[in-house]
């Protein structure tokens, strides 16, 4: 009897720190944006069908790519090793070394990290490079600018981070920003 009471106490308080979690990071899809535009934008993009570029190599299944280009709605983009949309965050400062975004921003925006020194990349001619992560790995960076996965994007090809809160921004395979 004590161990019900204390589920169907721990329960609510449960599902109210999550969704305080989630909102406190943007996570919600209801726009607002929170302090590092974690919300979904006031636009969203539909997801793009996306055919991720990919050499031969990597296709027979030998070393995986840490970068390509796929086709978007927005044209051709940078995607990380999966195939998922990479962005630029324009707080970060190019060259510094570090990323600007930490806490509920790297929860929403996560680092696209290598366990490599020299990240494999097919059809991104911007200059590649990493700097530490904050977790100790490295995050790769093109052109000195630390990049991003957004969390709300579901599928390969999705690019609903273009454009948040005006700071994020999809990123051309020479290292420009698309929009920007």
């Amino acid at each position: 009897m004590r161990t019900s009471k204390r589920h169907s106490i721990l329960l609510p308080i449960t599902i109210m720190l999550a969704a305080g979690t989630l909102a406190a990071c943007g996570g919600s899809s209801g726009g607002g944006g929170g302090a590092y535009g974690g919300g979904g934008s006031s636009t969203p993009s539909k997801a793009a069908e996306s055919s991720a570029a990919s050499s031969p190599a990597a296709a027979a299944g030998s070393q995986a790519t840490d970068l390509s280009t796929a086709s978007t709605s927005l044209g051709t983009v940078v995607v990380d090793g999966k195939g998922m949309t990479a962005y630029y965050f324009t707080k970060d400062a190019k060259g510094s070394g570090v990323s600007a975004c930490t806490g509920g921003c790297a929860a929403a925006w996560p680092a696209i990290e290598t366990t490599s020194d020299s990240p494999t990349v097919d059809g991104v001619t911007g200059t590649v490079g990493t700097i530490p992560a904050a977790d100790g790995g490295k995050q790769i960076t093109i052109n000195g600018m630390p990049i991003y996965t957004y969390a709300e994007d579901s599928a390969a090809g999705d690019v609903n981070g273009q454009g948040v809160s005006g700071v994020w921004w999809v990123i051309a395979p020479d290292g420009s920003m698309i929009g920007g």
